[in-house]
C-alpha cells in the first residue's frame, strides 16, 4: 500500500551497514542477531531470557528502546484502520459492500495477530498491516470484475503460492538478487506513489482536462480541502519537530476540525444519493460525532472468501493472471520495505541483505493469504516500521508491542468512522516525502543505472502502480546493461524476474487471447 519502506526522519539509508555477514556465526545469522562489528564496541552479554530470545543486548538496544520503538511504529501507522475501509468501500461487481466498521476492526486485528507474530518468529522490528496499492488492486478487481468473496479468495491463492515459494528459498534468492541501485528506487517510487494517493483522496488532484486538475476549477476551494491543508501543514511542524506519533496526531486534529466545519457549514457527502455532484463537499466520509466511543468489534467478514470463485466468475486463465498480477505486487513490495528498513537500523550486511531473512519472508507470506482471508486484502511489511527502527527499535519485541495496541484499538472501530479521507490524506503525503529522501543515495554517473532507476520512480506514481514501476525498473536494468557489456553483473534470477514482468505487462492480450 503495501503496501509499503522509508528511511526516518534525518537518518540516511547509506550509511555503512553495522553487521557483516563475515563476522556472524551460522547460528547468529539463523536467530536474526547478527553479532556486531568490533567498532561497536564489546558484545554485551543478554541480561535475561526475553534479552537472549530477541537479542537486544547482541543488537546494542535496550527494553527501554524497544518499548519506545514500537509505540512509535504504532503511531505512525495506526491510519491504515482508518484508510483501509475507506479504500475497500466500494461496491463490487454484484452491488454489494464491505461494512465499513467490520473492515476497521478486522484491519487492526489483522495487523496485530501478524505484527507479534512477526516479532516472535521473525525477531525483527518489523510492523505488517493491509498493503497500501495492493487493496487499491483488490478494489479496482472488485469494482471491475470479481464480488469481494471471490477477489480475496485470489488473494488467499496468491499468500499460499508465495509461502511455497519462500519455502523453496525463491523469494530470498530473487531478493538478493535485486541489485542496490533498484531496490533504493522502488522505495523512492513508492514514496511518490504514497504522495498521488493522498493528494487525490483530499480532492487536490482531479481527473481533468488533459490529464489532471487542481482541487476545484484550478483552485483549493471547498472546507475539505482547508482542512486537508490545515492537516498537512500541522503533521509537517510536529514531523520535523520529532514529535512522537505525529501522524495519528495530525490525523485527530484534522478530523477534530473536519467536525466542526460539518457542524457549522453543513457541507455535505461530494457525491449524494440521487447522483448529483458537489464539487466541494467530502470525498468519502462525512465527518461526524459516534453514538459510541468503544464497541465490541465486528468480525462478520472473517472467512466470506470463495477460493476459486474467482475462477468459475471469470474463468481459469483470467483468474491465474490476476492472482499473478497481485502476487508480483505482493512479492516485490516486501522487497523495498525490508530493504530500507533494515538500513535504517544498520541491520543490512555490506551486500544490503538482511541477516537471517527467510522467517521475516515467511511470515510476511503466510500474512497475504490471512489477509484474504479475513477480507481486508493482502498483508505485509509496513514501511512505517522505519520510523520505531529510528527511535531506537532494533528487534522483534518491538513489534511485539505494535501488534498488542493494534489488537486494543480493535475495540475503538467507532471512532475511525468519523475520520474523512481529507483528514487522513496528509500521513500519506508526509510519509512519500520522509520515503524519497533515500534518493540521494542513487548512482547518478551511470545512465544504464539511471534510466532503470528512474522509470522504477516515475512510474509508480504516473501510472498508480507500484507493480509498473517495479517491472519498468527490472527489464530496463537487464536491457541496458546488457547493452553497455554488462551482461555478467546481471544476476540469472533478475533475466527470468524481468520474463515474468513481461508477461505481466502482457496481461490484456493474454486475458483477450484465452
Amino acid at each position: 500500500m503495501p503496501e509499503k519502506s522509508r528511511p526516518s526522519r534525518g537518518a540516511s539509508a547509506a550509511r555503512p551497514a553495522a553487521r557483516t555477514a563475515t563476522g556472524d556465526t551460522p547460528a547468529d545469522v539463523a536467530a536474526g542477531t547478527p553479532t556486531p562489528r568490533r567498532s561497536d564496541g564489546p558484545q554485551l552479554r543478554p541480561r535475561n531470557g526475553l534479552d537472549r530470545y530477541f537479542g537486544i543486548s547482541a543488537r546494542r538496544s535496550t527494553l527501554g528502546r524497544e518499548v519506545r520503538g514500537g509505540l512509535t511504529t504504532f503511531f505512525t501507522m495506526a491510519y491504515i484502520v482508518v484508510l483501509n475501509p475507506i479504500i475497500l468501500s466500494g461496491a463490487d461487481v454484484t452491488g454489494a459492500t464491505l461494512p465499513f466498521g467490520a473492515v476497521a476492526a478486522v484491519t487492526a486485528l489483522v495487523a496485530g495477530a501478524l505484527t507479534v507474530v512477526m516479532g516472535v518468529v521473525g525477531r525483527y522490528p518489523f510492523a505488517l498491516a493491509t498493503g497500501l496499492g495492493i487493496n487499491a488492486i483488490v478494489a479496482v478487481f472488485a469494482a471491475t470484475q470479481l464480488s469481494w468473496p471471490e477477489i480475496m479468495g485470489l488473494v488467499v491463492l496468491e499468500g499460499l503460492l508465495i509461502t511455497l515459494l519462500v519455502l523453496t528459498g525463491f523469494r530470498r534468492a530473487v531478493f538478493e538478487a535485486i541489485p542496490p541501485q533498484l531496490k533504493t528506487a522502488i522505495a523512492v517510487g513508492i514514496g511518490f506513489f504514497l504522495t498521488i494517493i493522498g493528494l487525490a483522496d483530499a480532492g487536490v488532484i482531479r481527473p481533468g482536462s488533459p490529464l489532471i486538475s487542481f482541487g476545484v476549477g484550478g483552485q483549493l476551494a471547498g472546507w475539505p480541502l482547508l482542512v486537508f491543508v490545515v492537516g498537512l501543514l500541522l503533521t509537517a511542524v510536529l514531523v520535523v519537530r520529532r514529535v512522537k506519533g505525529a501522524l495519528l496526531i495530525g490525523i485527530v486534529a484534522a478530523t477534530v476540525l473536519a467536525i466542526v466545519v460539518e457542524a457549522v457549514a453543513d457541507v455535505g457527502p461530494r457525491f449524494a444519493e440521487d447522483g448529483t455532484e458537489n464539487a466541494r463537499g467530502w470525498a468519502l466520509q462525512v465527518p461526524a460525532l459516534p453514538d459510541d466511543v468503544v464497541g465490541a468489534p465486528d468480525l462478520s467478514i472473517i472467512g466470506q472468501f470463495s477460493l476459486f470463485g474467482g475462477f468459475e466468475r471469470i474463468g481459469v486463465v483470467a483468474a491465474l493472471l490476476i492472482v499473478f498480477s497481485i502476487m508480483i505486487a505482493d512479492f516485490f513490495d516486501t522487497v523495498g520495505t525490508v530493504t530500507a528498513v533494515g538500513a535504517e537500523g544498520r541491520l543490512l550486511d555490506e551486500n544490503r541483505n538482511l541477516p537471517g531473512s527467510q522467517p521475516v519472508l515467511l511470515v510476511d507470506s503466510i500474512a497475504a493469504a490471512a489477509g484474504g482471508a479475513a477480507s481486508v486484502s493482502s498483508n505485509t511489511t509496513y514501511i512505517e516500521s522505519a520510523s520505531g527502527v529510528a527511535d531506537g527499535a532494533r528487534t522483534g519485541l518491538a513489534s511485539v508491542v505494535t501488534g498488542v495496541l493494534f489488537l486494543v484499538a480493535m475495540f475503538f472501530t467507532p471512532l475511525v468512522q468519523v475520520v474523512p479521507s481529507e483528514a487522513a490524506a496528509p500521513a500519506l503525503v508526509i510519509v512519500g516525502a520522509l520515503m524519497i529522501s533515500q534518493i540521494r543515495t542513487l548512482e547518478w554517473d551511470d545512465m544504464s543505472l539511471v534510466i532503470p532507476a528512474f522509470l522504477t520512480i516515475a512510474l509508480m506514481p504516473f501510472t498508480y502502480s507500484i507493480t509498473n514501476g517495479i517491472g519498468a525498473g527490472v527489464i530496463s536494468y537487464v536491457l541496458l546493461r546488457t547493452a553497455v557489456g554488462r551482461r555478467r553483473e546481471v544476476h540469472p534470477l533478475m533475466w527470468v524476474i524481468a520474463v515474468l514482468f513481461l508477461v505481466y505487462f502482457a496481461l490484456e492480450p493474454l486475458q483477450q487471447l484465452f
